[in-house]
């Protein structure tokens, strides 16, 4: 139907499960009565639907923050070493309550059963090692964060550049055609939305279609991810639930029986799942080759821009796949967990030879394994940015960036130039000169030329004035604190 953008014969699809958790309905819930969407933008905030990809849609504050990842926007008055929200703290209190556990059975095998102190040399031997080992840990973990950092800022800096080149150097046609061409831009700068949505759904294995952020911008391609969401509804949908009590409770703790395998839904699909991020890119490259063969796109250096940032978006998606699919050898960190385990097991027998008071060891034991059971725990956390832990990379937010700021181009036309050259505000010799384009319009060549070249002088002498005026100020200042010590000392004198 015309009225529901189609044409009167092109097939229409059927509509695919959407589970609307994220609006307020319960996991598993299948809205298939959308809210008309026609006066709104599918990448913005709309008027009808709730935004899909603000935080505050998702779930409650409590559950914000003992969930992640951590939203930037928000800000604590807390001193930074009693924040909870994003320490490591909650994941150690079960190996903490274990390691204090075992040093009081070790202090009383000592005083009551017999002497199990052992000489500290190995406090000195072990710890150069465990040391070691955790310096490795720790810089890898975090060289693979940054690195997955990195590329979602080329993945914002493409996908700005991609949508520049379509909206701003890709010519409309006129008439009819005109409309057309101006409905297809606003679908590619849709699939830049989708690519980066898509991305961050790839790389948390999550292959479907069926979430909030994603199915609107998507539902309209031939995709396999969106063909397995339409044949397997109920498998789909499983992957949204929220997990048990007890589950969240365990994973929150960090139980190694209550953690998911994430990629279990990638596992169990019997359809193929396809890749979405590279059959978006399909799409992209297909819109692109039509640009340049209407005419649309006649710039060869616009070309050459489009499809180099078309590889670019590759070159994001293979990379974060590699972070994401490349972790620390298994072996290192198998070697590693256990060195470390050893050394603070072995501590409580090591302190109780150089304490004079042996219960202090229990105590001391446990702050000695928080400090280096920290750095063991973080590194695991941070290894893959991509998770859904409190300290990785916010990428709702970096999906939410890109799709404010292809709005933000998108929304005026092609400004002509000589709607802001030539106006009446553009105070093209400013600071030196509050006049505007048409004032410096009416005078001559030479005139116009004797203003740039004193321009530099210019910001010197106000450089100049800006330093002195600081300078006076300053004096200033000083005068009227010495005053003000001597009409107090004068009245402490009367008195």
């Amino acid at each position: 139907m015309a009225e529901d953008g189609h044409h009167a014969s092109a097939p229409v699809s059927e509509p695919v499960p959407v589970a609307h958790h994220a609006n307020g309905g319960k996991p598993g819930d299948i809205n298939t009565n959308l809210p008309p969407m026609d006066d709104a933008s599918l990448t913005s905030p709309r008027v009808n639907t709730p935004n899909p990809f603000s935080r505050k849609n998702t779930s409650l504050d409590l559950d914000d923050y003992f969930s992640g990842p951590r939203d930037m926007q928000k800000h604590s008055k807390w001193p930074i070493f009693m924040q909870m929200h994003g320490s490591i703290l909650p994941k150690m209190i079960l190996p903490l309550f274990w390691m204090g556990s075992w040093a009081t059975c070790v202090t009383l095998i000592h005083v009551h059963v017999s002497k199990v102190a052992i000489d500290s040399i190995l406090l000195t031997v072990l710890g150069f090692v465990v040391g070691l080992g955790l310096s490795f840990r720790s810089s890898t973990a975090y060289e693979r964060y940054a690195e997955g950092r990195r590329y979602w800022a080329q993945l914002v800096l493409t996908s700005q550049n991609l949508g520049r080149v379509f909206w701003v150097h890709g010519k409309e046609r006129e008439g009819e055609e005109g409309k057309k061409d101006l409905l297809a831009k606003l679908t590619a700068m849709n699939l830049l939305v989708a690519f980066a949505t898509s991305l961050k759904h790839k790389l948390r294995y999550e292959p479907y279609t069926c979430y909030d952020d994603i199915q609107s911008l998507v539902g309209h391609l031939d995709t396999f991810a969106q063909r397995a969401t339409r044949d397997e509804p109920d498998q789909s949908l499983k992957q949204i639930k929220k997990p048990g009590f007890f589950k969240a409770v365990g994973e929150y703790l960090g139980v190694s029986f209550a953690a998911s395998n994430p990629r279990k839904m990638v596992k169990k699909a019997s359809r193929p799942l396809g890749n979405l991020p590279l059959e978006i890119l399909s799409y992209l490259a297909s819109y692109t080759d039509e640009l340049v063969a209407n005419g649309q796109l006649t710039v060869p250096m616009h070309q050459t821009l489009a499809y180099n940032n078309l590889a670019a978006l590759n070159d994001v998606l293979t990379g974060t796949d590699r972070v994401c699919n490349t972790p620390l050898p298994i072996a290192y960190s198998i070697a590693i967990g256990q060195i470390t385990w050893v050394y603070i097991m072995v501590l409580p027998f090591q302190l109780l030879s150089k304490l004079t008071e042996v219960y202090i060891t229990i105590p001391a034991t446990v702050v000695a394994s928080y400090i280096i059971l920290a750095f063991l725990f973080i590194g695991r956390e941070i290894e893959n940015p991509f998770g859904q832990d409190v300290n990785d990379l916010p990428l709702e937010a970096f999906c939410a960036q890109i799709a404010a700021d292809l709005d933000t181009i998108s929304s005026r036309a092609k400004p002509k130039n000589s709607e802001w050259i030539e106006s009446i505000e553009n105070r093209v010799m400013w600071p030196m000169s509050n006049s505007g384009w048409h004032v410096w319009m009416h005078r001559g060549e030479d005139k116009i030329r004797e203003a740039v070249a004193n321009k530099v002088e210019a910001h010197l002498e106000m450089k100049k004035e800006q330093d002195h005026q600081a300078e006076h100020a300053g004096i200033l200042g000083k005068v009227h604190s010495h005053k003000e010590k001597v009409a107090i000392k004068s009245a402490e004198t009367a008195v």
